[in-house]
C-alpha cells in the first residue's frame, strides 16, 4: 500500500497513523469504517478513561501467525482465551503476591540496572504456558507437558556468549528465565533494587504465553545505550535471537502502555 492511499484511509477513517498500526494489529486486516466505527463506540461506552491508544492495546488481538509459531502452538492451550492486557494485572498480582515481610533494596549495592537502562530478552519468545506457574495456579490446568527436546546444548551455548559479553563490559547483567516466565524474572532482578520495568509484548504471540510461560531457554538483559549496537552486532554472529523489550523505570511497573502498579504490591 502506497503513502498516498494509507493517507487517504487515515482521513477517511479519521483516525491517526499510530492508533492506524494497532487496529492493523487487532483486526488482523485493513479496518473498515464500520470496524472503527464499532472499536471507537467500545471505547466511549467505557468512559474514555484511558487514552484510545493505550485502550486498544488492552484489547485482543488476531495478527497472522508465522509458521513456526502456528505449528508449535499447545493444543491444550486453544480452549483458554488469551487474556487482555489489563486482565493481566490481577493475573500478576495474584501470581506474585508481596510476603509479609519483604527484603529492603540494599542501598549499598552497585545498582547496575538503574532508571533508564535498556531490557532485551535474548532467545526465542515462549510458546508455552499450560505447564507453566500461571497454568498451575492462575488457570488450574493440569500439567501435561508436550515432549521437547532437551535444551542443555542451547542453555549452555547462550550462557556462554553472554557471559563472555558481561566480562567484556558489554551488558550488564544475565539472568535466565525460568519460573513466573518473563514478567517473573524482570519482577525478581529489577524489584531487587526497588525499580520497575516498562515493556512492550511480542503481538505475535499469546499475551499469556509472553510473559508468564517459562518453556525454552531465555534471557533478560540489562545494559545502556552506548553498549547497544557492539550487543546486537555480536549476537548477529552468534546466530542467537533477541527482542528489544523496554526499559527499567523507578518502582513502577508497564505493560504496554498500561500501568500495572508499583513493584511494592508484587513479590
Amino acid at each position: 500500500m502506497n503513502d498516498v492511499a494509507d493517507e487517504w484511509i487515515l482521513a477517511e477513517l479519521g483516525i491517526s497513523r499510530e492508533v492506524y498500526q494497532e487496529l492493523l494489529v487487532i483486526i488482523g486486516k485493513v479496518p473498515t469504517v464500520d470496524e472503527v466505527s464499532t472499536l471507537m463506540a467500545m471505547w466511549q461506552s467505557q468512559g474514555q478513561k484511558q487514552g484510545l491508544l493505550s485502550w486498544l492495546r488492552g484489547q485482543p488481538h488476531s495478527m497472522e501467525l508465522h509458521d513456526y509459531l502456528t505449528d508449535n502452538q499447545e493444543p491444550e492451550s486453544q480452549s483458554v482465551r488469551e487474556p487482555r492486557v489489563k486482565e493481566c494485572i490481577a493475573i500478576a498480582r495474584q501470581l506474585f503476591q508481596p510476603s509479609p515481610s519483604p527484603v529492603a533494596p540494599n542501598p549499598n549495592a552497585m545498582d547496575l540496572r538503574s532508571s533508564g537502562n535498556l531490557i532485551y530478552m535474548v532467545g526465542d519468545v515462549s510458546l508455552y504456558f499450560t505447564g507453566s506457574e500461571y497454568g498451575r495456579r492462575y488457570l488450574h490446568l493440569v500439567d501435561n507437558p508436550v515432549a521437547l527436546e532437551s535444551d542443555d546444548e542451547t542453555a549452555s551455548y547462550m550462557q556462554l556468549i553472554l557471559d563472555s559479553l558481561a566480562a567484556n563490559n558489554a551488558i550488564f547483567s544475565h539472568h535466565r528465565i525460568g519460573e513466573g516466565g518473563l514478567f517473573g524474572a524482570l519482577l525478581a532482578v529489577t524489584a531487587t533494587y526497588g525499580n520497575g520495568f516498562e515493556i512492550l509484548t511480542c503481538r505475535e504471540v499469546r499475551l499469556d504465553s509472553f510473559l508468564f510461560g517459562e518453556r525454552g531457554v531465555r534471557y533478560v538483559v540489562f545494559l545502556d545505550e552506548p553498549r547497544e549496537d557492539f550487543f546486537l552486532q555480536k549476537l548477529g554472529e552468534a546466530r542467537i535471537n533477541c527482542c528489544f523489550l523496554g526499559r527499567v523505570t523507578k518502582n513502577r511497573i508497564v505493560v504496554d502502555d498500561m500501568d500495572f502498579g508499583k513493584v511494592s504490591l508484587y513479590r
